[in-house]
């Protein structure tokens, strides 16, 4: 399956009579069906598998960014990823609001101590790019501080970077329309109303806004020691495999020899036997 990942600055991916407009893609395709999209997932578990086992093994530090827009599946492409790999190798970092000492540090401080250590891939549910964005659109950061922000962290990212760190930044974009239904979704569905906040609807309102945020984000961030890769968010299916097909191309690894797994003989019950306790169970409702 190709990969419908791209770096931003190459202008594949969003406006400007380009392939995308607004992450859509020009070329209508038929819906991924479901055993199509299982299969192709399964295969891509058992490569994360694989890419853990030698991130461990070599000591690797992998930081993933993840940004986009309200509704564009950020979300569910990290469950995507994680579902099968385990968390102590793949640790998701989605930080709430600061709190009033975490204001009054440095602004990147908080999320610096959870940047990963050697054998560990740490992904950001959001991250360090809400001070370009929504404290940026919202008004949470005065604008000389949001350009601070845009200023400083080309070096910052840099220093990761040189401190051996592989940063992959993702940027999940998502057409008005696709939006507009994703989040009609949520309002009459109680396994979603809790992604419907008021931050979400104020947010809905102001598109343009964080499209100009968004580009001035590109203009300064996108770097070839971090670029920015732009995903088409529109098919959440695609949008999952591309993702992960696209990061399992960006960080070299080799599969690491395995013996072959034998179950060992269980031990004897040597006179075991279950006692009568009065166990509480679980009822078996179904």
């Amino acid at each position: 399956m190709k990969t419908e990942v791209y770096k931003a600055r190459t202008g594949e991916a969003l406006g400007n009579g380009s392939k995308y407009k607004n992450g859509m893609s020009a070329d209508a395709k038929k819906k991924l069906k479901r055993k199509e999209y299982e299969k192709e997932l399964e295969r891509l578990h058992a490569e994360l598998v694989r890419l853990q086992e030698w991130v461990v093994e070599n000591r690797l530090k992998i930081c993933v960014v993840f940004e986009g827009r309200d509704g564009a599946g950020k979300g569910g492409t990290i469950k995507a990823i994680t579902e099968r790999v385990s968390p102590r190798v793949f640790r998701v970092v989605a930080l709430p609001a600061p709190t009033e000492r975490e204001k009054s540090q440095m602004y990147v401080q908080r999320y610096i101590r959870h940047l990963p250590a050697a054998g560990e891939v740490v992904i950001f549910d959001r991250s360090w790019y809400n001070r370009a964005g929504v404290e940026r659109v919202m008004g949470f950061c005065t604008e000389q501080q949001a350009q601070r922000f845009l200023q400083v962290v080309p070096l910052m990212e840099r220093a990761m970077v040189d401190s051996g760190i592989r940063l992959l930044k993702y940027w999940l974009e998502v057409s008005p329309a696709e939006q507009t239904r994703r989040l009609e979704s949520r309002i009459n569905d109680g396994r979603k109303i809790w992604k419907l906040s008021p931050m979400d609807l104020e947010s809905y309102s102001r598109w343009y806004d964080y499209s100009r945020a968004r580009d001035e984000m590109f203009a300064a961030s996108d770097t070839h020691f971090a670029p920015w890769y732009v995903a088409n968010a529109n098919d959440k299916k695609r949008l999952r495999l591309n993702i992960i097909t696209h990061l399992l191309s960006q960080i070299p690894y080799k599969e690491i020899p395995h013996d072959k797994v034998k179950l060992p003989r269980r031990q004897k019950a040597n006179g075991y036997k279950e006692p009568d306790f009065p166990y509480k169970l679980v009822p078996a409702k179904f």
